[in-house]
Parts: C-alpha cells; structure tokens; sequence
C-alpha cells in the first residue's frame, strides 16, 4: 500500500506564509488561519510541504487504504488559493451560489483572495466540514 504524501509535518506554519512572495495572498493566509482557528477551535499545521489545516481524522477505505488528513485546510497556491473542506451536494449549492468570486473542482473551492468572497459563508463551510467529517469519522 502506497504512503500518504500529506501528512502532519513540524514545518513552521508561520516560517511557510512569509515565504509566500505576494503581499495580499500572505495578508489573506494569515487572515485565513485566524478565521479557520476560531471556527474550527484547532491550531494551524502544515500538511505535506504546501497544506495548512486544522484538527484531523483518520479514515479508512473499503478498499483498506487509510490515514489522516486535516478536517479543514488551505493553500495559497500562485494562482489562487486553494480551500479543502468537506462539503455536501447540498451544502455546496446553499453556499457556493452566495460565496463570491470561485472556481469549484471535486475536492476544493478556489479563491484569488478574500476580498472575492462573504466570510461569512467561508465561516460556514468551515464549521459543515468539521461536522461532515466527525459524523463520516465519528471516533475522532
């Protein structure tokens, strides 16, 4: 069985945002950890060597695959940022329709920065992901 490439490191959390060169995605991730840690009661770790997420559970496939991931996360990536969160189909069209300016793939919501979206909504997403992954992982 194959390692998981995303897992909890020491890597500064801190030490990683003030490498990111572009002044509002730094301004915007700081931010970001603020919001995720009040909503989400967890400190910031970094996940593999681009991942910034909150609190974990550790799931298991069918299949036997298993490992942790973070029960909410980002990246400021170059283009946008990336934000990881478990979200239902009916989560995602009460929301996203309301959040701002993104972009949707399976796994994740992009966003060019901040000021785009209603934090509001990214607040909401946070606290569904955390209760989506508790109710699928209940022994976290």
């Amino acid at each position: 069985m194959a390692k998981n490439k995303t897992t909890q490191t020491e890597t500064s959390v801190t030490d990683f945002i003030n490498a990111v060169e572009d002044d509002t995605k730094r301004n915007d991730s700081f931010e970001l950890i603020k919001i995720m840690q009040k909503q989400t009661g967890f400190e910031a770790k970094m996940w593999g060597p681009g991942i910034i997420g909150f609190g974990s559970y550790h799931y298991k496939y069918a299949s036997g695959h298993e490992g942790d991931a973070p029960l909410v996360g980002f990246s400021p990536r170059k283009d946008a940022f990336s934000f990881y969160a478990c979200l239902t189909d009916e989560n995602k069209e009460e929301l996203l329709p309301n959040f701002g300016k993104h972009k949707v793939a399976k796994a994740c919501v992009y966003f060019k920065k901040l000021a785009d979206i209603d934090p509001e909504i990214l607040k909401k997403m946070i606290s569904l992901s955390v209760k989506n992954l508790n109710t699928l992982y209940p022994s976290n």
